[in-house]
């Protein structure tokens, strides 16, 4: 049975045992002096706060040694997870996550192998929003609204390498720890340590530089996997999009995140100079040696703009790996750059005839 008030329960458990000054560890626990607030600034104000910091400090690091380090702990917080946000155990999804999944670790685990010292534990929650997130122990949880703004497997690894960029830079940890130093440098009035943990279990302390430093590990994760690197970007004119149509679907979290349009077009950058400076985007088309090269139509439910990235995406794979040295020909609807497909022309766009011609011309 899941207890529906458990998390919060276990949350409150915790932030008092803490600002109590009791630290729990595994079969153990120690018992230090509660924090004391003092009335004014002064000196014996400020040592107060640095005896008091000193204490808070030691108390949050035994907490993150268990939760954030031990198996035990890990395994704990992702139970109380599971339990406060629910699980939604739907097949298809759960076995494309699990793909994604798998997909990512190995491509993390080329650049960065201590992935496997402390392997993600994950799962679909209930909530109809669009997020996903990652928190102490690598704990992830993706929101089942996420599958209703993006459906294909590509920009969903984009938001998933993401939140295990967070993981493998330990930026719940880290996040902890700065919100407990603004605390005690910000007044010496002592601290309220139980405050800290309550913000480090929702996820409330990365700041926006955490957030680009995981973004910029998504991209370097992405371009080690067979997903298209053009995703980056796409992901977020997608996410601009359907903001116009489904505001209820997103949560409002640009004070602490880059702005969409920033993040998407700093990817272009990006994949400008992973195309070796061959190929950018902008407005919808697609620029190949500073010449256009296409403008894709909108199919299904993706703007031309988001197609646009993807074809972006392809052809900087395709400059990257050297398969611009082939002529560029067509196979059935798509171009292709030597083995790497470029793009499937639809009712809509230019035959890929005539855009393997004008990529001939101009690459």
């Amino acid at each position: 049975m899941q207890a529906k008030n458990g998390w919060h329960t276990w949350q409150k458990k915790m932030a008092a045992v803490l600002a109590a000054g009791v630290i729990m560890v595994p079969g153990a626990y120690v018992l230090a002096p509660a924090p004391v607030a003092h009335a004014e600034f002064g000196w014996g104000s400020v040592i107060g706060a640095g005896i008091e910091g000193a204490m808070a400090h030691a108390q949050l690091s035994k907490f993150l040694k268990k939760y954030n380090d031990s198996e035990e702990g890990r395994q704990e917080f992702f139970e109380e997870m599971k339990k406060e946000y629910g699980v939604n155990n739907d097949y298809a999804l759960n076995s494309r996550i699990d793909t994604i999944m798998a997909n990512l670790t190995a491509a993390i685990g080329s650049v960065d192998p201590t992935i496997y010292d402390k392997p993600y534990n994950y799962f679909i929650n209930n909530d109809t929003s669009f997020n996903a997130f990652c928190t102490l122990g690598h704990n992830m949880s993706i929101n089942t609204g996420l599958f209703s703004v993006l459906t294909n497997d590509d920009e969903i690894a984009v938001v998933l390498g993401h939140e295990m960029g967070h993981g493998q830079k330990d930026h719940p940890a880290k996040g902890a720890r700065r919100s407990l130093n603004m605390q005690i440098l910000g007044a010496a009035t002592g601290t309220t340590l139980g405050s800290i943990v309550t913000t480090v279990i929702n996820n409330r302390n990365i700041t926006k530089p955490m957030e680009r430093e995981a973004d910029a590990l998504a991209f370097e994760y992405i371009t080690h996997s067979n997903y298209n690197p053009g995703a980056t970007a796409a992901v977020w004119q997608r996410v601009m999009d359907k903001e116009k149509t489904q505001p209820s679907s997103f949560q409002q979290f640009i004070s602490d995140h880059p702005s969409d349009g920033d993040r998407r077009d700093t990817y272009v950058k990006k994949l400008y100079e992973y195309s070796n400076k061959h190929v950018t985007a902008k407005d919808g088309t697609v620029k190949v040696n500073g010449k256009n090269f296409v403008t894709p139509a909108a199919s299904g439910d993706m703007s031309g703009a988001e197609r646009s990235y993807f074809v972006l995406g392809n052809l900087a794979a395709a400059y990257h790996n050297g398969q611009n040295k082939s002529q560029a020909h067509v196979d059935g609807k798509t171009v292709m750059l030597g083995n790497q497909p470029i793009m499937t022309s639809t009712y809509d766009d230019e035959s890929a005839q005539k855009l393997a011609e004008r990529l001939n011309t101009i690459k």
